[in-house]
């Protein structure tokens, strides 16, 4: 009987509908293979990109506009994962998971001004303005919290904060005598004198800064100092924030010729700039 069921159920039903106002279409594709049913109607369905396992920022920005799923400026990410797990004519996500992830590579782009979008804790409707209002940053996506946010109506709030926090102008103040008068010129009229410009305190434009991770650890260790420094400096305005990793070891019985293999084309697939095996 076990031996007899792939040969019974060859036959997979999967509803299609290519936009909101199109009907639903049921698709169907003959399985193939020795593997359980639930494995070989999974692999069909990937094949035939009707299940996604991975998804990038960007594609996820094309789906918010062209449907769209936006609520006015913004739209909270709770319901995004409803959305998608609603309606057939978004793309068929493997779990939320997989929009999670989606969302934080938009976020973690130095281009989401043009490319995808920002983030913000929640919305003042009051003072109409986002709270912790944020882009271009590495950050770890709760399904249950947050905000995403159209990438002009951040770059607005950014722009207009900005200008805010700017230091004013020093004007001239009227000079006085050491007597504590005003100086009186030979014509009996009042002077006054422009005080010195008072220069404002520079600061500083470059940060530069490189930490041990615990190679155990490395995706807690990176997790905290995005969080905790990346994100402070990729939220500034006009900021261009560049993280490199560097990964240094040492076998002291030889990398054997599998793993020089393995790390090799990974390094590569990675596009690491630079990479290699060596002698010491």
């Amino acid at each position: 009987m076990t031996a007899r069921l792939p040969e019974a159920y060859q036959w997979l039903l999967a509803p299609v509908q290519n936009s909101p106002q199109s009907e639903i279409e049921w698709q169907a594709f003959r399985l193939s293979g020795q593997d359980g049913l639930a494995v070989r109607a999974s692999k069909e369905l990937r094949k035939r990109d009707l299940l996604l396992t991975v998804t990038a920022g960007t594609v996820l920005r094309m789906e918010l506009d062209k449907v769209p799923l936006w609520r006015g400026e913004h739209v909270p990410i709770k319901q995004l994962v409803d959305d998608f797990g609603r309606y057939l004519y978004l793309p068929r996500l493997a779990d939320s998971q997989v929009l999670l992830d989606g969302i934080a590579d938009g976020l973690s782009l130095l281009t989401w001004e043009h490319d995808t979008f920002a983030y913000a804790d929640s919305h003042d409707d009051a003072a109409g303005r986002y709270r912790g209002l944020r882009a271009g940053t590495r950050m770890t996506v709760d399904r249950s919290v947050g905000l995403l946010v159209k990438s002009d109506a951040a770059r607005r709030q950014m722009t207009t904060e900005a200008s805010k926090e700017a230091p004013a102008g020093v004007g001239p103040a009227q000079a006085v005598s050491a007597n504590g008068a005003a100086g009186v010129s030979p014509g009996g009229a009042a002077a006054i004198a422009p005080a010195p410009l008072v220069a404002a305190t520079s600061r500083p434009n470059r940060f530069h800064g490189s930490v041990a991770l615990d190679p155990t650890r490395v995706g807690r260790d990176a997790g905290r100092i995005a969080d905790e420094v990346i994100s402070h400096l990729g939220g500034l305005v006009n900021s261009r924030v560049t993280v490199m990793l560097e990964i240094h070891a040492e076998v002291a019985d030889g990398v054997p010729e599998k793993v020089v293999r393995t790390v090799t084309e990974n390094c590569r697939t990675l596009k690491f700039q630079d990479q290699g095996f060596e002698d010491f």
